[in-house]
């Protein structure tokens, strides 16, 4: 059979449906000078926090009342884009957002298109691999869906694709003041000293083996599964998908300068012996 004939017989493409997992900016203010300030803040001493990674900008926890001026997305999505991240999505109930949106060419997303989850009846447990890192399951706004489909657009049969392993980032030399190591996407392990000063950041779990006296990061990106590990913990920040504890708050006895694994439970920070 010639490739012409074959050409005839089969089709170029494929069409499936798909999740994309997307972080979350969710903004909380109007006061678009404030947000600048706090990005900046927040990601000036991580530049290398994303990489491009595509983002969807949540506008809908802002008022809208007349005395509170509409934020100016334009401006916003250029200081996002500043810290590369890479906005492809909106979320707002603001006309004039939506807007923007579609003359920008951000794909529009609605409430019923965040977070729907499939149907049980069409994934079928023999055929399909069990995925089980619950890590995309545990991060907060950060799954982004088609729109709602009838039954009779979903399939009988949903393949989950396994996903691929990462090995996780090892570091083997003492951490000193002012060093900054972060672990995108993997587990961290530390072999040596984390100084007073230095920082590690994981969006998985942390382990160091060897006193922990710096800034401690895990599960960075909302993975409330993370854990923290270390043989002596002397921590002066430690933190869990956003939730932490400064030196200010001392260590419980039980745990301090000992062999412990933080974690969070009910939102909370647990620190408990090893």
């Amino acid at each position: 059979m010639s490739s012409t004939q074959a050409s005839k017989n089969t089709l170029s493409f494929d069409i499936k449906s798909t999740l994309l997992p997307l972080e979350s900016v969710i903004i909380r203010s109007n006061n678009l000078s404030q947000v600048i300030a706090d990005l900046k803040s927040r990601f000036s001493k991580h530049p290398d926090f994303f990489d491009n990674d595509p983002i969807m900008i949540d506008l809908t926890q802002i008022g809208e009342e007349q005395d509170n001026p509409s934020l100016d997305v334009s401006v916003l999505y250029q200081e996002l884009k500043q810290h590369k991240m890479n906005p492809v999505a909106l979320r707002s109930k603001n006309p004039n957002h939506q807007a923007w949106a579609e003359l920008a060419g951000l794909f529009l997303v609605t409430d019923a298109q965040i977070g729907q989850p499939m149907k049980s009846k069409a994934i079928d447990p023999k055929s399909a691999p069990v995925n089980k890192d619950t890590s995309q399951q545990t991060m907060n706004d950060k799954i982004v869906g088609n729109p709602t489909q009838s039954n009779e657009a979903i399939p009988k049969q949903v393949v989950l694709e396994a996903p691929h392993a990462t090995s996780a980032l090892v570091v083997d030399k003492p951490l000193r003041s002012g060093q900054h190591v972060y672990a995108k996407g993997r587990d961290l392990i530390v072999m040596a000293m984390v100084n007073a000063g230095a920082e590690i950041m994981a969006d998985g779990h942390i382990h160091v083996y060897a006193p922990l006296r710096g800034k401690a990061i895990a599960g960075a990106r909302g993975n409330k599964e993370a854990r923290i590990y270390t043989t002596c913990l002397e921590a002066e920040l430690i933190s869990i998908a956003g939730v932490y504890r400064t030196s200010d708050n001392p260590i419980p006895k039980e745990v301090a300068g000992k062999s412990a694994q933080i974690r969070l439970i009910d939102d909370k920070l647990v620190m408990q012996p090893n």
